[in-house]
């Protein structure tokens, strides 16, 4: 069920099914435009070869690109795609509405962009500074965030950004999982386990996708 804070201009709430389905056949769209990349670079030389070119340095050079790619699209899935994290996370928590996200930075890795976010709610205080990849594997930052947007989660741990109307989704973790251990050691015992449930007690960031530039 959504929820958000008293006052606010809330938009229409989210279906979560549909956005899981959006977010899949983006995924799959992101990998479909990778491989015809990748069937291209191998295929173009070969055909070159077949038809009678000479086999040059030039001819195999495209092979270079194909395999750097495919190699790239690996990381990309193992550590760059949360749908699964994003899902399990949703079926623990309720989503509230924020009325503000404002992106701090941004920083490119192999396994996707990482943006760092700040989550606020009207008459709220002290907006928790947050990690976010897309979990479905875009690089772009979504607009829209400004008006504010769905989170599911525990900030203290992590969670889960829904932006309004494109239903773009990404996974939370704190921006300084150290900094704020003190917040979740105090948190009570019914909250860690919650999160515990969501998978987000942890650090979630422990693959080089976020320990670069750190």
């Amino acid at each position: 069920m959504s929820q958000s804070s008293p006052g606010s201009d809330v938009p229409e709430a989210v279906v979560i099914e549909k956005v899981m389905k959006q977010n899949y056949v983006t995924l799959v769209k992101v990998l479909a435009a990778r491989i015809v990349v990748i069937v291209v670079l191998v295929a173009v030389p070969i055909a070159l070869y077949r038809a009678g070119a000479p086999n040059s340095f030039f001819l195999v050079l495209p092979f270079v690109p194909a395999m750097f790619l495919l190699v790239l699209t690996g990381y990309r899935l193992w550590g760059g795609v949360r749908l699964i994290q994003c899902k399990k996370v949703l079926r623990h928590y309720p989503l509230r509405f924020h009325t503000r996200v404002v992106k701090k930075g941004s920083l490119w890795t192999e396994y996707g962009n990482v943006f760092e976010v700040k989550i606020s709610t009207r008459g709220g205080h002290g907006a928790p500074l947050m990690k976010a990849i897309n979990a479905a594997g875009r690089r772009r930052w979504p607009g829209g965030t400004e008006h504010g947007a769905w989170i599911a989660g525990d900030l203290d741990f992590g969670g889960v950004m829904i932006v309004p109307g494109s239903n773009a989704m990404l996974f939370l973790n704190p921006a300084d999982w150290d900094k704020s251990a003190s917040r979740r050691e105090q948190a009570g015992a019914e909250r860690i386990a919650r999160a515990e449930q969501a998978g987000i007690n942890k650090r979630n960031w422990r693959k080089p996708i976020l320990l670069w530039g750190a």
